[in-house]
């Protein structure tokens, strides 16, 4: 019989994301209700030694494989890895992040597990014995509730939304061996080109000021990354202004580029078009500057300022000096 709440734990250079903690803890409260524990995957090279930041949010186990040949995140290898693992001990449940690499994984892993998958869910619970996931559906127009009947049922949770909560556990250390020689591998990783800016990831960031089309060029970012640094923020750009040149294909909130759920979004000359709504609608509070006081964002908005962002930006970054 499936038993056990089983999370994929993500890190990068040897570091832990946060999103690993989230699952973490959503897994701790489901399985809690289930009366189970809760196994964490780790996959990655001289990643033994974070084990005990899992233990921390509530995971009972984990079963490491540290090995050279995942140095670098491929997709043959760390899916072949984790579906071993998941199958041998027949997995209730299996929860990832809904992150970059998360999307990646939990789609060869629901082919190779033969299994349903939810993907961008903002909540789960457990009900009938069954792990009920809620997830935005049609650009976000509705949500939809996913039953899984196979096992094990699985579910990609969105980065930001989960609360990260501490319950320490024992955290039993379990070397597997994956089975993965650096020779069956299909893919190899020729060069990894890295953001040196050190700024924080749009998908974990917990404030984010993001420009549109109303910025006017490029050079009208320099007013948002002004305010993002007093705010410890990072900045977003809607697909119009990324289209335009104006910032990086990374910077892109919406449905087409990342989708974010921070504390605080700012939204600066940004229409509120449906798709880049879908990228930022979870966010806990939204606020809008548009000198159009038709514009949709408005209506998604926790609070509104109809004026010119050029004049209103530079004094809310004048206001936010005083009080960080």
């Amino acid at each position: 019989m499936a038993k056990g709440v089983w999370i994929v734990a993500e890190q990068r250079d040897g570091a832990l994301r946060k999103v690993s903690f989230e699952i973490a803890s959503a897994a701790r409260k489901l399985a809690d209700d289930l009366g189970d524990e809760v196994c964490a995957v780790l996959v990655g090279s001289g990643v033994e030694g974070l084990a005990p930041e899992l233990a921390k949010y509530g995971v009972d186990k984990v079963y490491v494989a540290d090995d050279a040949v995942f140095a670098d995140y491929t997709t043959d290898g760390y899916s072949a890895a984790v579906a071993k693992v998941v199958k041998e001990n027949d997995a209730a449940i299996l929860l990832l992040g809904s992150s970059v690499q998360g999307k990646d994984l939990s789609a060869s892993l629901a082919g190779k597990l033969a299994t349903g998958l939810a993907s961008d869910c903002v909540e789960v619970s457990i009900a009938d014995g069954k792990l009920l996931a809620l997830r935005p559906m049609y650009a976000g127009k509705c949500f939809g509730e996913i039953v899984i009947d196979t096992t094990p049922q699985m579910a990609a949770l969105r980065p930001n939304v989960f609360a990260m909560v501490e319950n320490a556990k024992a955290g039993e250390v379990v070397k597997f061996d994956a089975g993965v020689a650096a020779g069956d591998l299909k893919t190899t990783v020729v060069e990894t080109q890295k953001d040196t800016s050190g700024k924080v990831d749009l998908t974990e960031a917990n404030a984010i000021v993001s420009g549109g089309r109303g910025m006017k060029g490029p050079e009208g970012y320099a007013i948002l990354e002004e305010l993002a640094d007093v705010l410890g923020a990072a900045v977003g750009a809607s697909r119009a202004a990324v289209d335009a040149g104006w910032r990086p294909q990374s910077d892109q909130v919406g449905q087409t580029g990342k989708v974010v759920s921070p504390n605080l979004y700012i939204a600066c000359g940004i229409s509120g078009a449906i798709q880049h709504l879908a990228g930022m609608s979870s966010s806990k509070y939204i606020v809008a500057v548009n000198k159009d006081e038709e514009a949709p964002i408005f209506a998604k908005a926790d609070y509104g300022i109809v004026d010119d962002l050029f004049k209103v930006v530079p004094e809310i970054t004048a206001e936010a000096k005083k009080i960080l």
